[in-house]
């Protein structure tokens, strides 16, 4: 990462509530063709945080989701912290307390695009992770209500004027795997493992002009935040301790195709 940081662009990928099994069935199937690009694969991990402000406070410190195998396990960022286990020398290591402000120091432009309410900036503490950035958004149409939600927040990334020389930390909140995911179903009325998948495919569909918008050599991390529960044990949802919620499925890969200037 000490080779990374400073030459790559990075892209943040958080694919809100996505489940590892919803994820690795799709891509065993060969149904996630432009998210997991040629070489790249789901790795099975444990999520930081059981909900989304959790979680997301963690990754944002460095602690993005967990291998499930027996550690320690380095880090790709980590905050100064005496006695860290999982930094490295690989790690990038920054002196701040939070990733964003580490990025900016190192000379990124830090944007957040919004998905969830924990981005939505109407309260103050749905204004506290997208405040971290130096550069943040969010609309209703980024929200999990609307079917198009990534179209737009894409739309968004496509606009942000780019400075040139300077590198670009951006993280994007995918919201579309959230309740209520069924839209995604045609003919489905509650979300279930099916609409997610649905959902997924519906992300996918999209997600590659996300990454043709990075014009540098890209870090790319696409990750869940946390899965969720649709009745397994009589559980439905998620800030839980249940298997479905902790684990998630995570994945990172170099793009070295440059987009158009």
């Amino acid at each position: 990462m000490n080779e990374v940081v400073g030459s790559h662009d990075i892209l943040l990928v958080t694919l809100d509530t996505l489940r590892y099994d919803v994820a690795a069935e799709l891509a065993d199937a060969g149904r996630l063709p432009n998210l997991l690009p040629t070489g790249a694969r789901w790795e099975r991990r444990h999520s930081p945080g059981s909900f989304t402000y959790a979680s997301h406070a963690a990754m944002f410190a460095g602690f993005l989701p967990t291998p499930v195998t027996p550690g320690p396990h380095p880090r790709l960022f980590a905050a100064t912290f005496p006695g860290s286990e999982t930094t490295a020398g690989g790690t990038w290591v920054f002196d701040a307390p939070d990733l964003p402000t580490g990025l900016a120091r190192a000379g990124y432009h830090t944007v957040c695009i919004g998905g969830v309410g924990f981005f939505n900036k109407l309260t103050p503490l749905g204004s506290a992770l997208p405040g971290l950035f130096a550069e943040s958004h969010w609309a209703p149409e980024f929200g999990v209500t609307n079917p198009a939600s990534l179209e737009h927040q894409i739309d968004r990334a496509a606009a942000l004027p780019r400075q040139p020389g300077r590198p670009l930390f951006l993280f994007v909140n995918v919201s579309a795997l959230h309740q209520p995911n069924h839209v995604y179903l045609p003919g489905a009325a509650t979300d279930s493992k099916r609409s997610q998948a649905a959902a997924l495919e519906y992300v996918d569909r999209h997600i590659g002009r996300l990454y043709a918008l990075m014009r540098r050599p890209c870090l790319v991390i696409v990750c869940s935040d946390h899965g969720t529960a649709y009745g397994e044990d009589g559980h439905v949802g998620h800030r839980i301790g249940h298997e479905v919620v902790w684990t998630v499925p995570y994945t990172e890969f170099i793009l070295e195709r440059h987009a158009a200037v």
